[in-house]
């Protein structure tokens, strides 16, 4: 009897020194390169888990080692890209060398079971030196069930976060939040679910928090809160042709122009096209690189879209079929923004408030670019007795300011309104500097009296002006087409080019940059991308930029997704479409930082050649445009 007791009392010693062993040396994609397996009934790719074919995901799993000083490591992304493999190689660590208690909570009761039996159970038993460290579940007191896993040190228990009794039912050393978006809002009138785990690992001075998941709608998406705390990584790889760092951004991937039936990405770089099994040599030598402060290093954040998906999984042809079929649909949309870009998206089922747009206007000068404003396009309405126009500055990250807003009178179908428009090319805008900048693109729509359009058109510089026409195409502009033929039915050398422009893109990006809150702080790069700048302009231009909304109709048993008409004007919706087509023309989206640079440095040789600063032309503080048929007064504030 008592040399039984004396065995138990070794064996207890035993899991004691263990259990207090010091933090382990391995980092947990080492762990994985060395220990975790995988078979046919868990992964496509069997055989023992390689991070070179994940490489984006070896910093993030390190960054749950022991030996990371980092709390809460986030991770908002896209599909097919390992994410839950990432979160249970941790598991396997924690399970073999830093045991501790674990919580993994996901969106719901069943989906806990779902997970423990498809992935939990496959990663324990598939593995030699985990399934040493956890009992079969058949054997007697095993404390290993559905829902708990014990082993030595530690145990691992699976929740679901609608139950407030499971999210409270331990304390934690380490938590894994997965897909918290899915969550649901206030669990059983408790509080928020990842309040309440998060809670639950208070007294451990070493824990480690895992939170991931696809976003959902902004402002309303968990992932996006907690990364927009976080240092906010991005995974930089270079460009196969001009071995700059780049960041795959949404809007480079489009058809190639010289393969058929290929995707292809355009370098925001050197502007050549990457094609998908380049990934092979451009993901091994990508790196994460923060690009906000964070909060002090507790919290590390990373976001990864599918563009990164390893060759073989989810390829850029078939991301791109998605969009496709995805265009023209909200709800398809939707889920592209979420599950493949890995972006929130914005509710675009009514228009901006025009109300809030118009107290938020700013006091720089209408007819002056403000400082910031680096690069001028406009947009060209045509209408029978008058061409109204918008000039736009451009900065980086596709901020902008409205400069100047004109309505030029005149039939038309006469050259003189014309001749107006011509002048307004050949203008010196004056700058808060100082210099002057003129036009670099105006986009005129050819939508009425097209003839007259393009006879216009072809007279003027191509790099300067362009033909534009609303057509479906898979991104916010598409490639040129020659439109000038001659006698023998053959297209004219240098003759007319027509751009493509899909307005649908181009007014959900504006709307979604119009609902952008102005931060505390109203200078510098404080200002979130994609913010727009408005200065003294009536209430009536504001109504005429939020003019329409996405419509969601069901016509002969289809669903049909469309923008529609809210009030009867909408001409600054089309000038600041048209203005942006012109960005995209001239590619401002893809600048660097350097190219930014250079630009604003040759606006300060301009003003240093200048002997003299140049008087600043007096401008009325009230827009230039008034509604048709009603007295300039009445848009006098």
């Amino acid at each position: 009897m008592m040399e039984g007791i004396g065995r138990g009392a070794d064996v207890y010693q035993g899991a004691r020194r263990r259990a207090a062993r010091p933090a382990a040396k391995l980092l947990v994609a080492q762990w994985a390169d060395q220990n975790r397996i995988l078979t046919t009934r868990s992964s496509p790719e069997p055989g023992l888990w390689r991070t070179d074919r994940t490489p984006f995901l070896a910093d993030i799993m390190n960054s749950l080692s022991e030996s990371s000083p980092c709390e809460r490591v986030v991770f908002m992304k896209g599909s097919q890209i390992g994410a839950t493999e990432c979160g249970n190689n941790w598991i396997g660590y924690v399970i073999h060398l830093a045991p501790g208690p674990m919580m993994v909570v996901q969106p719901t009761e069943m989906m806990a079971k779902r997970n423990s039996k498809q992935r939990i159970g496959p990663l324990i038993l598939d593995s030699p030196v985990l399934s040493k460290l956890v009992r079969p579940s058949r054997a007697r007191d095993s404390g290993n069930t559905i829902l708990a896993k014990e082993f030595t040190g530690g145990i691992l228990v699976m929740v679901g976060a609608n139950s407030a009794k499971q999210l409270r039912s331990m304390a934690a050393k380490y938590l894994f939040l997965d897909e918290v978006d899915a969550y649901p809002d206030n669990v059983d009138r408790e509080g928020e679910p990842c309040d309440l785990a998060i809670a639950r690992t208070t007294n451990f001075r070493r824990k480690k928090i895992f939170i991931t998941s696809t976003p959902t709608i902004e402002g309303r998406s968990r992932i996006a809160q907690f990364f927009s705390s976080s240092d906010q990584c991005y995974y930089f790889v270079p460009c196969p042709r001009c071995d700059r760092m780049i960041v795959l951004l949404p809007e480079q991937l489009r058809w190639s122009t010289t393969q058929r039936h290929q995707a292809a990405y355009l370098c925001q770089e050197c502007g050549e096209e990457i094609f998908d099994h380049e990934k092979n040599q451009m993901l091994p030598r990508g790196e994460w690189r923060p690009t906000a402060p964070g909060d002090g290093g507790i919290t590390r954040g990373y976001h990864l879209s599918s563009y990164y998906s390893p060759v073989g999984w989810l390829s850029w042809n078939q991301i791109l079929r998605q969009r496709d079929k995805a265009t023209g649909s909200a709800e398809k949309l939707q889920t592209f923004y979420n599950t493949v870009l890995g972006l929130t998206w914005m509710d675009q089922g009514e228009a901006p408030d025009a109300d809030r747009l118009f107290e938020r206007r700013e006091t720089y000068v209408i007819g002056e670019v403000p400082d910031g404003g680096l690069v001028l396009t406009a947009g060209a309405d045509i209408q029978m007795n008058r061409i109204e126009v918008e000039i736009v500055a451009w900065g980086p990250r596709k901020i902008s300011w409205s400069v100047d807003y004109r309505v030029l009178e005149g039939n038309t179908n006469q050259p003189e309104v014309w001749a107006k428009l011509a002048e307004l090319m050949d203008e010196d805008i004056p700058t808060a500097s100082g210099a002057s900048l003129r036009i670099a693109k105006l986009a005129v729509d050819t939508g009425f009296n097209t003839s007259v359009v393009y006879d216009w058109c072809r007279k003027m510089l191509p790099q300067r002006v362009m033909a534009i026409k609303g057509m479906h195409v898979a991104a916010l502009i598409g490639s040129p087409s020659m439109i000038e033929v001659g006698p023998t039915g053959r297209l004219i050398k240098g003759g007319l080019r027509l751009w493509p422009v899909n307005t649908a893109i181009a007014k959900e990006e504006l709307y979604r940059y119009l609902r952008l809150s102005m931060p505390d702080l109203g200078v510098g790069e404080n200002w979130p991308t994609g913010f727009c700048h408005f200065p003294g302009y009536s209430k009536e231009y504001f109504e005429q930029l939020t003019a329409e909304q996405l419509m969601t109709r069901k016509v002969a048993g289809r669903t049909t997704t469309r923008w529609e008409k809210i009030r009867d004007r909408n001409e600054a919706l089309d000038c600041r479409v048209y203005a942006r087509a012109a960005a995209a023309s001239l590619r401002l989206e893809t600048w660097t930082e350097d190219q930014w640079e250079q630009q604003q440095q040759a606006i300060r040789k301009s003003v240093e050649r200048s002997a003299l600063k140049p008087e600043r032309r007096e401008l009325s503080p009230m827009p230039p445009f008034r509604p048709i048929g009603s007295a300039p007064d009445s848009f006098l504030e």
